[in-house]
């Protein structure tokens, strides 16, 4: 009797301990212990009973004690692994002014293998595509970058390279020397970069001294190119005014000292010259304020030509070149009046000695006839 009793509470203490553990499996039931496929094995109920006891359940209380977010930190990592792998995406631009005109009909024929079919009615510029072979394999990122070699060429002298390294640009620019005319003694340069996220939110992020793309296209590297292109052509324009400003300075400062000049009118009408062609330049050529087709048909373009223009400031630029040519109009203006004053008075002081020879002659006549004249 008092064996089948301590059967009879034993069984009822398995019954308990099994209902506590299905209730706090319910309640938690991503939270397992690491023993839990002991607990699950088919033994006896007495045993079941002990490893229940030795091993008891974390509390749904103090659940933050407990590291249950691997998967989480993997996916973060992950994250931060795209992220980094993502960044090192990286395509060099090289923007180079070298000549003032470009013969790019000649270039077209010549390397018509190369020149990707224009996508608007600009003739200014044209734009080659050089295939070469991937270094190593890697992702479709590595491929649509690495094996591509642009070169956007503009007429007016201009020419930006992508994804080219510094000792392979001459070999690229001899295309353009072969069509060039007017070549510069000394070429002017500036860098830049494009990175390019497929995972990026937005179409474009800007950075210092690069661009971010969601998706590098053709489109983009005319736009990009085009605003490069016009930085630095108005970079060498700029310094021919600079040039201009600083003899007319010059000249004003040999004016305060000494209350005179002595620049002849031929040099005078070269600095008018060379100031009006390089207004021309700039507004014609260059074309600073025409409209792109490209940015007037996607919206993703025009923010790239609008970011660019900003970055590189060109409207402040171009203002502060038309101030100097205003400075430069002015000061020839002013000495183009100096000398049609000294023109002037060089004709008057003419005038006056032709007529004092007419009167000495007259005199001399007079004085003659009356001392011949018989009495």
């Amino acid at each position: 009797m008092g064996r089948w009793r301590a059967s009879l509470v034993i069984s009822r203490i398995i019954c308990a301990s099994k209902s506590a553990f299905n209730l706090n499996y319910n309640r938690n039931p991503t939270l397992r212990s690491p023993y839990f496929s002991l607990i699950s094995e088919n033994r006896n109920q007495f045993l079941n009973l002990r490893l229940f006891s030795a091993l008891p359940f974390p509390s749904p209380y103090y659940t933050d004690d407990f590291d249950f977010k691997t998967h989480d930190f993997d996916q973060n990592q992950i994250g931060e692994e795209v992220s980094k792998y993502e960044d090192e995406v990286k395509i060099p631009v090289k923007a180079f002014f070298l000549c003032t005109s470009v013969d790019l009909k000649n270039l077209q024929a010549e390397n018509s293998r190369y020149v990707i079919p224009a996508t608007s009615r600009s003739s200014n510029s044209i734009v080659l595509r050089y295939l070469d072979s991937p270094l190593q394999a890697g992702s479709s990122f590595e491929e649509n970058v690495s094996r591509y070699r642009y070169m956007v060429i503009f007429q007016y002298g201009s020419a930006v390279l992508f994804n080219v390294e510094d000792h392979e640009v001459d070999f690229y620019l001899q295309t353009v020397r072969q069509h060039a005319s007017g070549l510069l003694p000394e070429m002017r340069k500036d860098d830049y970069a494009i990175k390019e996220k497929p995972l990026l939110v937005e179409d474009m992020q800007g950075g210092p001294d690069y661009i971010v793309l969601k998706n590098l296209d053709v489109d983009s590297i005319r736009i990009i190119g085009s605003v490069l292109g016009q930085s630095i052509a108005l970079d060498h324009f700029v310094s021919q005014i600079d040039g201009m400003v600083e003899e007319f300075a010059k000249i004003n400062r040999g004016m305060e000292k000494t209350g005179t000049f002595t620049m002849q009118r031929k040099k005078l009408f070269q600095l008018v010259g060379k100031a009006n062609s390089n207004l021309a330049d700039v507004i014609l050529k260059v074309g600073l304020f025409e409209r792109s087709e490209i940015a007037w048909r996607d919206a993703k373009y025009a923010q790239i030509l609008d970011y660019l223009r900003e970055e590189y400031e060109v409207t402040q630029r171009f203002g502060n070149l038309d101030f100097k040519l205003k400075f430069v109009e002015h000061n020839i203006h002013f000495l183009q009046e100096v000398l049609q004053n000294r023109k002037s008075d060089l004709l008057e002081w003419c005038i006056i000695v032709l007529l004092s020879i007419e009167n000495v002659i007259s005199v001399y006549e007079i004085v003659r006839e009356s001392g011949g004249t018989p009495i």
